[in-house]
């Protein structure tokens, strides 16, 4: 008999947040004229614009509830007692256009972070626009070092050493531990990519 257990497993938490849906055009309309008002920060962003992290001061009532679901996720997925957890919040705002994208990076000095999609840009879930969340592999290129072409036959494993993608819908929500590198391919469409990006820390 074989016994498989998987080892340093790395969550990646999809939450599709229907009950916000109706607060998506408020959001879209705030972020954007907030971009053509304020100046943007630079970070990992790669052209587009990002707001500095008060995105909750000024996000009105769909920031509150993004942000207040993501807390309860966050208190559900952490091992921590006594609850509840008084969170620091940290988040902002991002607008991509035609080529922009994300360096890869990580996020020191939190436990959570995640990314809520206002507008998708017309990605829809799919691969065709460009625009994908890549999720890189925590181990690095190590399992690349010796023979690329051979990988190890159980699930999460076929991307060794590499990135997995995902392709956002709006209205969703995407939470992972915040030492994961992550990036963001180049968005191809010609509409506007909105998201909200956030850190929660103690």
């Amino acid at each position: 008999m074989i016994e498989i257990k998987s080892l340093f497993p790395t969550p990646l938490v999809i939450v599709d947040l229907s009950e916000v849906a109706p607060a998506l055009p408020d959001l879209r309309a705030r972020i954007l004229e907030r971009e053509s008002t304020f100046k943007g920060v630079q970070r990992s962003n790669d052209g587009g614009w990002q707001s500095p992290g008060d995105f909750p001061y000024w996000g009105g009532s769909g920031a509150t509830a993004v942000l207040e679901a993501a807390r309860q996720i966050a208190d559900k997925m952490t091992a921590l007692t006594p609850e509840p957890i008084g969170w620091k919040v940290h988040a902002w705002a991002n607008v991509s256009r035609t080529g922009d994208a994300n360096a890869r990076h990580v996020h020191g000095g939190a436990i959570w972070s995640g990314i809520f999609y206002v507008d998708d840009g017309g990605i829809a879930g799919t691969s065709a626009l460009g625009g994908g969340l890549e999720l890189w592999d925590p181990r690095g290129g190590l399992p690349l070092m010796y023979a690329p072409h051979v990988t190890i036959l159980t699930p999460g494993s076929v991307n060794a050493g590499l990135a997995e993608l995902h392709y956002p819908k709006a209205g969703q929500l995407l939470m992972f531990p915040s030492w994961l590198p992550h990036s963001v391919e180049p968005y191809r469409g010609d509409a506007v990519r909105i998201s909200v990006a956030f850190n929660f820390s103690l």
